[in-house]
């Protein structure tokens, strides 16, 4: 639309010139022969200049300095003092620390439950990355039926399979629906009905603490094992309507693709050693764990958190997922007393998290002599050691300023952090919360957990930024 007005701009000024040009003559009793339309003309007799020479890019990012001055606690409580006391952060928690040695250097009731909201991403994340390869994937497979003319759409757990014509839907290289369409088309398979197998999840598909209006207000969608993106009636809008029976309306859109009256859809199970007619795979897990981070998607997240569970050998259900989440967790060395998860999202009201336990997975992520990622000067972190699968969490949090659900943020008088503070998000009406990494003014990285319950995220949200930008102007040794 932008080239479409600029063009019609450059055309009025074109005629209202040519205009006067005549008026003027006119008046002046001169005839005016008008030059031929030449490009030099259309351009109001200007010459257009030459293209600029190609500017050389100079990489401006680099390793936080080892040299860099320590923080000291001391230091880190004088420069919160003045935006950790205000009544907009309600009942509050939080924890910084050092991510060059590991110490805490600041604490503010650290060992509190309090409600995560969407933070509670952190720790799908380090139990995914420490549970499952980083290119692991997902398979969505229709096999044939036990009636005649009966094909079997078996859900494995992925939700971001699209019916987008380009096949650009809305997560990133999600499994495309036509390509199950062409395969089943050229297997010569005659199909008249589709039953829908979504029994790799099993239990309730909605969690404790959460409010069926989100699938209408387009946070989340009950949980089946096969959805079209994630359930969205809008493929494209991230907070479309959801659909209430996802796993039937992916077969029903398959029957369409395919030709078969929707009407013949229902739910079913795959016959055991039924022939397989069609697959397609999710992207890597590396990709959709930054989907879910970055975007803060809550059903990418609960897939993800059953996909824990298979590879752990629990039941791919709410219960399963949190509770093979917080083995994983404990057996990495993570200390999860206070933990009450109900979800994989966050979305539960009744979840609950410390603010220290977030607040040491983002530090163990960063951790240089643990093979961890080392946040550079740019607060882009730079991959650590292979054999430490947590480094890669830094990469997936929002750019403050920048990327996902930070975008919007530090675009005021917090802009100070811009571009530096990388984290986590969570927002409830009860709860927010902020967890990452920053790059405070002597070039230390410090880690953070901020949470706020029990205040509008409108009062809580700038305090919690406000901190955030605390942190980055700190030069707390």
């Amino acid at each position: 639309m932008g080239g479409l007005e600029a063009k019609r701009r450059r055309r009025t000024w074109i005629v209202v010139a040519s205009a006067l040009v005549v008026v003027v003559g006119v008046a002046a009793g001169v005839i005016v022969t008008l030059k031929p339309w030449t490009e030099e003309f259309r351009h109001g007799g200007l010459t257009i200049a030459a293209p600029p020479s190609p500017v050389k890019p100079l990489p401006q990012v680099a390793p936080a300095p080892a040299t860099a001055p320590a923080p000291s606690a001391k230091g880190l409580a004088a420069a919160l003092a003045p935006v950790i006391g205000t009544p907009d952060l309600g009942i509050f928690a939080g924890s910084v620390s050092d991510a060059d040695s590991g110490n805490v250097l600041w604490t503010a009731d650290p060992d509190k439950p309090m409600i995560p909201a969407s933070t509670a991403k952190v720790l799908t994340t380090a139990a995914a990355l420490l549970a499952l390869p980083p290119d692991h994937r997902v398979t969505t497979q229709v096999v044939a039926g036990t009636a005649p003319g009966e094909i079997v759409l078996v859900g494995g757990g992925d939700p971001t399979l699209t019916a987008q014509p380009d096949g650009k839907g809305y997560y990133t290289n999600g499994a495309r629906l036509s390509d199950l369409v062409t395969q089943l088309k050229n297997s010569g398979h005659r199909a008249d009905s589709i039953a829908v197998d979504t029994s790799v999840f099993t239990g309730s598909p909605m969690a404790q603490g959460w409010d069926p209006a989100d699938i209408a207000g387009g946070s989340i969608a009950p949980i089946d094992s096969v959805m079209i993106d994630g359930g969205r009636q809008s493929a494209l809008k991230d907070y479309s309507p959801r659909s209430a029976t996802p796993g039937l309306d992916a077969g029903r859109q398959l029957a369409t693709e395919l030709g078969i009256d929707p009407g013949k859809v229902h739910l079913g199970t795959a016959p055991a050693g039924a022939a397989k007619l069609a697959s397609v795979q999710s992207a890597p897990l590396r990709d959709r764990l930054r989907d879910m981070m970055v975007d803060s998607d809550d059903v990418l997240a609960e897939a993800i958190g059953r996909e824990i569970a298979l590879a752990t050998g629990s039941e791919a259900s709410f219960n399963g997922a949190v509770n093979a989440m917080a083995t994983t967790l404990r057996a990495a060395g993570f200390d999860t007393t206070g933990l009450t998860l109900h979800d994989a999202s966050g979305l539960s009201v009744d979840d609950t998290i410390p603010p220290r336990l977030l607040d040491r997975i983002v530090t163990v992520a960063a951790l240089p002599n643990n093979g961890g990622g080392q946040a550079n000067s740019s607060g882009v972190s730079a991959a650590g050691a292979a054999d430490d699968p947590l480094a890669t969490l830094l990469d997936y949090l929002p750019v403050a300023g920048a990327t996902g659900t930070l975008s919007d943020r530090y675009t005021g008088q917090d802009r100070v952090g811009a571009g530096w503070v990388r984290a986590k998000t969570g927002t409830l009406d009860v709860a927010s919360a902020l967890v990452g990494y920053v790059l405070d003014h002597d070039g230390r990285v410090l880690t953070f957990a901020l949470m706020s319950n029990q205040r509008l995220p409108e009062q809580s949200r700038p305090a919690l930024d406000a901190i955030a930008t605390t942190l980055r102007n700190c030069g707390c040794s």
